[in-house]
């Protein structure tokens, strides 16, 4: 832990014992003399932003933003995910501070370090002796946000994972690994595509293309257009629409799969690249999977079985098929490193209040389920609260949503209880509404089964 860290774990620590002294008293946050834009850069690259509003509140939100590919050009720091939800949290009165991490690609072995160094250098900066400390972040940034919650407890008050990768880095490869097996296998019969193990990002993006276009050979007929929807199903896709509006057409629920799954080919193809240079070689695997038994907990199930008998195709021959030709095997010391570095335990060292859209390409809600799991687990349910919004997209929350999760995890921090709102979806849309007229879905919903856990 930085210097000035452990400066702040300590004066945590003299408060928290000063205040069964003084029967409550609370002191005034000591803030900068006036509020305004900071940033600085560490010594291994990482650079930082940080936003102060002149009316701060006592409560600095430390922002994980999403994966940038290792291929992308630019690697910025940023401290909300959107301009409009940096406007309202400002105007709620928080102090902002977010990091680029050192580098882009799958970031997450370091950006805990780089988060918390980042957060240390911005309170030198501005002069901030905060009340508390928010985590939160997107997507991978919420994986981020995750991990901070297990190992930050001492600097962290209080963490808010929004449509993380809850399952951690190995799940995600492994789910992602199933539908490229069945394109390969259902779709691409005797192509024998390269699905994992890629050596150069030439090599993925060459699988990325031949994987595209064995989904839209396969949607030109009726037997393929069935395949198209197992694959789809085995990348947790769904129909692309609010689950108040889901089709009752198969044909049109279908044609919606397919899209998204050509995006998703695209998106996640490529970043298997990424996540396997960091963790040094192929760290998922299929041997041993049956796919009949997952298959059976998928929320796409009723869909691909209707699909298949309007086909004629036999889906139990099929996912037979799967199984038998399942060979990929991981290399045991990759498998290692990326469980370490991007994986959870549950072990929550603070309160953990997570938001998710019901409808994700690439951070599927189910992993919620997995994420609720690990935590039960490890005893620590009292710290963990859950909500979904019906929206459609990746991370595609309103500002109001989202500061409704942060005023609700500040909330569980200063009383030591979830209360009322914590409770409940409607009484989450009452508080977002209250804060702002960007909009409000939270729906009171669980999410199905994970299929990617081992």
């Amino acid at each position: 832990m930085s210097t000035h860290l452990r400066r702040r774990a300590l004066t945590v620590a003299a408060a928290t014992a000063g205040a069964l002294l003084t029967a409550g008293v609370i002191a005034a946050p000591a803030a900068a003399d006036t509020g305004g834009e900071y940033s600085g850069s560490l010594s291994n690259g990482t650079t930082w932003l940080a936003s102060v509003p002149s009316d701060w509140n006592g409560t600095v939100l430390l922002y994980s933003h999403g994966y940038t590919p290792s291929f992308a050009g630019g690697n910025w720091a940023s401290v909300a995910p959107d301009d409009g939800t940096k406007a309202l949290l400002l105007e709620e009165g928080y102090a902002l501070v977010g990091s680029s991490y050192r580098s882009n690609g799958w970031a997450v072995p370091g950006a805990v370090d780089d988060q918390l160094q980042s957060l240390d250098a911005m309170l030198d900066e501005t002069g901030l002796q905060p009340e508390h400390i928010l985590a939160y972040g997107t997507s991978m940034g919420g994986l981020v946000t995750g991990r901070i919650a297990e190992l930050a407890g001492d600097v962290i008050d209080g963490a808010m994972p929004t449509c993380g990768l809850m399952e951690g880095g190995v799940d995600l490869s492994n789910y992602q690994l199933d539908g490229a097996h069945a394109i390969d296998v259902l779709l691409a019969p005797g192509q024998d595509l390269d699905i994992e193990g890629y050596s150069t990002l030439g090599e993925a993006f060459a699988a990325s293309g031949a994987l595209q276009a064995a989904v839209q050979a396969g949607q030109q007929t009726p037997e393929g257009r069935a395949r198209v929807a197992l694959a789809a199903a085995l990348y947790h896709l769904s129909d692309g629409v609010r689950a108040a509006d889901a089709p009752t057409d198969p044909a049109v629920a279908q044609k919606s799969l397919y899209d998204q799954l050509l995006g998703t080919i695209g998106f996640v193809t490529p970043g298997r690249f990424d996540i396997e240079s960091t963790a040094g070689g192929n760290a998922t695997w299929n041997v041993g999977v049956d796919y009949t038994k997952l298959f059976a907990k998928s929320a796409d199930r009723a869909l691909v079985e209707q699909l298949y008998a309007q086909a004629g195709l036999d889906l139990r021959a099929d996912l037979a098929t799967l199984t038998a030709t399942a060979d990929v095997a991981a290399d045991p010391g990759s498998v290692e490193t990326l469980r370490a570095s991007s994986g959870l335990t549950g072990e929550l060292q603070m309160p953990v209040l997570t938001l998710h859209t019901l409808d994700d390409v690439l951070a599927p809600v189910q992993v919620e389920q997995e994420y609720a799991e690990d935590v039960r687990d490890a005893h620590r349910n009292d710290l963990l609260r859950q909500f979904r919004v019906d929206s459609v997209g990746h991370c595609n929350f309103t500002s109001a949503e989202i500061a409704a999760g942060i005023a609700a995890l500040q909330s569980r921090v200063e009383t030591g209880n979830w209360g009322l709102v914590g409770q409940s979806a409607d009484r989450m849309n009452a508080l977002a509404a209250s804060l702002d007229d960007s909009g409000t879905a939270f729906v009171q919903t669980k999410p199905g089964e994970f299929l990617g856990d081992r």
